[in-house]
């Protein structure tokens, strides 16, 4: 015999259970991987150096992480996502974003056209959240032409997810 209640109930009982189950750890799917990544600090380096001496705006874009991958990867573990900091998303990303473009383009009209070989990428400090770490204050270690080598600051930091490496940013403090 069909009861109207009974059938109301496992239906509230059910979609109770769904919303549980989807608020669980691990029941929300993950963002995608990162993308455009390198399996190296020094292949990640090299492909910037390349694309900086290039002029490759699309390249240097790609190598670092897009505002999807900040949301997705980033964003959640940094303590300026806390709710009493009241930092809205769009401020920290808006900020970091604008400041990283007007390094890479002054690190494009200082550097376009050079020729260097890449001998080693050393950093400062490295932050460790959850899921991933941020290297900070990277340096490359790049050979001229005549055999001098020299120190170049070409972005600021780099993550290291999951044995894959990105450009945080090209925001560079000298």
């Amino acid at each position: 015999m069909w009861c109207p209640g009974r059938d109301l109930r496992v239906t509230m009982w059910r979609s109770a259970l769904l919303l549980v189950l989807l608020t669980l750890p691990g029941c929300t799917p993950a963002p995608p991987p990162l993308q455009h990544t390198a399996g190296t600090p020094v292949a990640l380096a090299s492909s910037v150096l390349a694309a900086v001496s290039a002029g490759d705006r699309a390249t240097l874009a790609s190598l670092a992480l897009s505002e999807q991958e900040f949301r997705d990867h980033i964003w959640p573990a940094l303590p300026a996502a806390r709710p009493e900091r009241n930092l809205p998303f769009s401020y920290v990303w808006g900020d970091l974003h604008q400041k990283s473009e007007t390094s890479l383009r002054s690190s494009i009209e200082q550097h376009r056209g050079q020729t260097w070989s890449l001998v080693d990428v050393r950093f400062g400090e490295a932050s460790v959240y959850d899921g991933y770490t941020v290297h900070r204050e990277a340096v490359f270690v790049v050979r001229a032409a005549d055999g001098t080598t020299e120190d170049l600051r070409l972005c600021g930091s780099m993550v290291e997810q999951a044995g894959r490496w990105k450009v945080f940013s090209y925001v560079v403090n000298d």
